[in-house]
C-alpha cells in the first residue's frame, strides 16, 4: 500500500462518463451493491503491485485464509467487477426475474459503470483483473445466505470472452460467480455504495469507506481502534505508517469533502466515522411530522439523480407533499425515488 498524495491533484478521479446513466445494461436502475462478507473481511489487496503473500485472519470466531495465484491477490479495484455483477443480480431480483450464477456482461458497460476509461489498455486491465479474481482462493467459515462454507473457493469460478468487437476487443464476457458471492445475493446480504466510491483514488480510501458503510450504517457514528482498522483493511504496513496514511485521507477530506457519506476523525488510538445523514438529520420533534426515509434511499436517490443534491431534492419533495395535502404514503422511499427520477429527467439536456 502506497501513499499516492500529489500536489494539486483532485481528491477524486474525474467523472469520466458524467452524461451516461450510471448503469446502462439490460437491467435498468441497477444501483451499486456490495456483499457484506467481503466488506467485513480483508479479502482484497490494497497494493498497487502484485501481492503474492498468503494471508490469514481471525476475528470473533471467523477465520479466513486468502491464497493468491502467481499473478497476485485480487485487488480492491478488481472488486469493481464483483460489485457490478452483484448490482445486476440485485436489480434482477428486485424486478422479479430469475437469477443465475452465470452472467453475460457487456465489457463496455462494465467499464463505464465503474468509471473506467474505455481505451485498449482498459480492456487489457479488465482481463488481468478477471485472472486475479479467478486465481485468488479463499478458505473460510464465513456464513452467507444462512450457509457456512468451509471449503476453498475462488471469487469467480470461471470467465470467458464469448464475443469480440470488429476491432478484436472483448464485447461480451461470461462470468460464473462463486457460490459464496451468489449466496450473498440470494440472502440479500448486500449494501448500497455511493456512486463516488468508483472515483476514490486510493485503495485505502475505498476500503475505509466499505468498512464505514458496513459498520456505521444508520448509526450516528462508529468508532474503531486504529490497530483493528489496520487489520480490517488488510494493510501490511507498520501501525505508525498506517496512521500517517489515515491522517492524510482525513486532512484531504477536510479540505475537499470528497469522502462519501462519512466524516472521519482520529485521536491517538481510535478512528471515528460520523454519518453525514445524522449530521443533517431533522430535529426529533420534526420526525413525526414528515415522511421518514431510510438511509439506503439517499444512496439510491444519488444514483437515479446523479449530480443533484439529494437533500435539496428531499426538501422539494416534502414541499410538494405538503402542497398536495399531505396524502398518506404507503411507501415513502419509493415515492421519493420516483420524485428524484422525475426531477433529474426534467433537468437533463434534450
Amino acid at each position: 500500500m502506497t501513499d499516492t498524495n500529489r500536489p494539486n491533484r483532485p481528491a477524486l478521479l474525474p467523472d469520466r462518463h458524467a452524461l451516461q446513466d450510471f448503469f446502462i445494461c439490460d437491467v435498468t436502475d441497477a444501483i451499486p451493491k456490495d456483499d457484506i462478507g467481503s466488506m467485513e473481511h480483508p479479502v482484497f489487496s490494497l497494493a498497487t503491485k502484485p501481492d503474492t503473500k498468503t494471508r490469514e485472519y481471525a476475528h470473533k470466531g471467523v477465520k479466513i485464509t486468502i491464497t493468491p495465484s502467481v499473478l497476485g491477490l485480487a485487488t480492491i479495484h478488481d472488486k469493481d467487477i464483483l460489485i457490478y455483477c452483484i448490482s445486476q443480480l440485485m436489480a434482477k431480483m428486485n424486478s422479479g426475474k430469475s437469477l443465475s450464477r452465470t452472467l453475460h456482461i457487456k465489457a463496455r458497460d462494465l467499464l463505464i459503470a465503474t468509471n473506467r476509461n474505455i481505451d485498449g489498455r482498459a480492456y487489457e486491465q479488465l482481463i488481468a483483473a478477471l485472472d486475479r479474481l479467478s486465481g485468488t482462493r479463499i478458505k473460510t467459515n464465513i456464513i452467507t445466505g444462512g450457509e457456512e462454507i468451509t471449503s476453498g473457493f475462488g471469487l469467480i469460478d470461471f470467465w470467458n470472452i464469448i464475443r469480440h468487437t470488429k476491432s478484436g476487443r472483448m464485447s461480451v464476457i461470461q462470468i460464473d460467480l462463486s457460490r459464496w458471492v451468489f449466496n450473498a445475493v440470494l440472502g440479500k446480504e448486500v449494501l448500497t455504495l455511493h456512486k463516488n466510491y468508483f472515483r476514490l483514488r486510493k485503495p485505502l480510501e475505498r476500503r475505509m469507506y466499505e468498512l464505514a458503510r458496513k459498520h456505521c450504517g444508520k448509526q450516528n457514528e462508529w468508532i474503531i481502534s486504529l490497530e483493528l482498522l489496520r487489520e480490517k483493511c488488510g494493510a501490511i504496513t507498520a501501525l505508525k505508517k498506517f496512521r500517517d496514511f489515515v491522517v492524510a485521507i482525513i486532512k484531504e477530506n477536510e479540505k475537499c469533502d470528497h469522502f462519501p457519506d462519512y466524516c472521519i476523525a482520529i485521536n491517538s488510538t481510535n478512528v471515528c466515522f460520523t454519518n453525514r445523514n445524522s449530521i443533517k438529520a431533522a430535529r426529533e420533534e420534526e420526525k413525526h411530522l414528515f415522511p421518514q426515509l431510510d438511509a439506503e434511499t439517499f444512496h439510491d436517490a444519488r444514483t437515479v439523480a446523479p449530480g443533484l443534491d439529494v437533500y435539496v431534492l428531499q426538501q422539494e419533495w416534502l414541499n410538494f407533499w405538503v402542497d398536495s395535502g399531505k396524502p398518506e404514503l404507503k411507501n415513502p422511499d419509493a415515492a421519493f425515488i420516483g420524485f428524484c427520477k422525475s426531477r433529474y429527467n426534467r433537468r437533463k439536456p434534450a
